[in-house]
């Protein structure tokens, strides 16, 4: 009994470390990324817990004083022990590697998510050092907070308005980059109310480590009301507005924009699209020299 009781706490202690992250999804592409790993997993013991088992019984039998031990020092080849050897690891490879193919092209992050409700789109955009989310379809936007309905598809659109930089809500699945000058998208759900933790995945700058926002998955009715309380209250979310949030600050509180003028999302990429044309550097460059 005290042994089962410390195994029980040992094993609880082992996997404390095991909440908020990928091994505890809430969506469906977290919990067929979690598939994938523990698949991996399985494949891979499969060799490694057969040769742990082989070197011990190996060292054990030809120890020095088992007499009965054979002594083959003319020993060179074996046919059967070379299949043994080589087809094992072969056969691990191209299992592990099948599962890697086909959970690459189901978990393609431009696939959309197949469901009955209505999709919502969220235009995200990484900043120094904070996460700016804009809801085209509602109007509003967010600093370092992301509120979507459970069981709806999210899809995400992605830029940069600086350097490249790593979005990743770990529960819900599929890190993805955010560069300059351009879109990548992303399909993600949450399956269960909750909250949870987003962050930056990729070294930015002296901020980096307080780049982190929340993701509160909420009924429809909750994201309803949260979407009309963002429309009261909070400043308008313009070309100037954005310039200034732009600036680089660290651990900036949550906060919401009431309106967002034109398609602000389309103008950043554009902006930083032109600013990569190297004929467009020197135009800008000779324009602050003639001011």
């Amino acid at each position: 009994m005290r042994y089962r009781l410390l195994a029980l706490v040992l094993l609880s202690v082992t996997l404390g470390g095991c909440s908020e992250g990928v091994l505890d999804p809430k969506g469906p592409i977290a919990a067929a990324e979690r598939l994938i790993l523990f698949n991996s997993l399985g494949i891979m013991l499969a060799i490694v817990i057969p040769t742990i088992l082989a070197t011990i019984a190996v060292a054990f039998w030809f120890r020095a004083s088992n007499s009965r031990a054979a002594y083959l020092p003319d020993f060179e080849y074996s046919g059967r022990l070379e299949l043994l050897v080589w087809s094992i690891p072969a056969m691990t490879v191209l299992l592990v590697g099948g599962v890697a193919w086909v959970g690459a092209h189901d978990l393609d992050p431009r696939k959309a998510i197949s469901s009955s409700a209505t999709p919502v789109t969220v235009q995200v955009v990484s900043l120094d050092w904070k996460w700016l989310f804009i809801y085209p379809e509602q109007g509003i936007a967010s600093v370092n907070k992301l509120v979507v309905p459970v069981g709806t598809p999210i899809n995400f659109e992605l830029t940069s308005s600086s350097v490249m930089n790593s979005f990743f809500v770990p529960q819900l699945g599929s890190q993805i980059y955010t560069m300059s000058g351009m879109v990548t998208r992303l399909h993600l759900q949450a399956d269960h109310l909750g909250t949870y933790p987003g962050l930056s995945t990729m070294f930015s700058g002296e901020g980096f480590s307080d780049m982190r926002f929340s993701v509160d998955a909420v009924t429809d009715t909750r994201f309803a009301q949260w979407v009309h309380e963002a429309r009261e209250t909070g400043p308008v979310l313009d070309r100037q507005s954005c310039a200034d949030l732009a600036k680089p600050s660290k651990a900036v509180v949550p906060f919401t924009y009431r309106a967002v003028t034109g398609d602000l999302f389309s103008g950043i990429v554009n902006t930083a699209s032109a600013m990569d044309n190297p004929s467009q550097r020197i135009c800008s460059t000779s324009q602050r020299a003639e001011q």
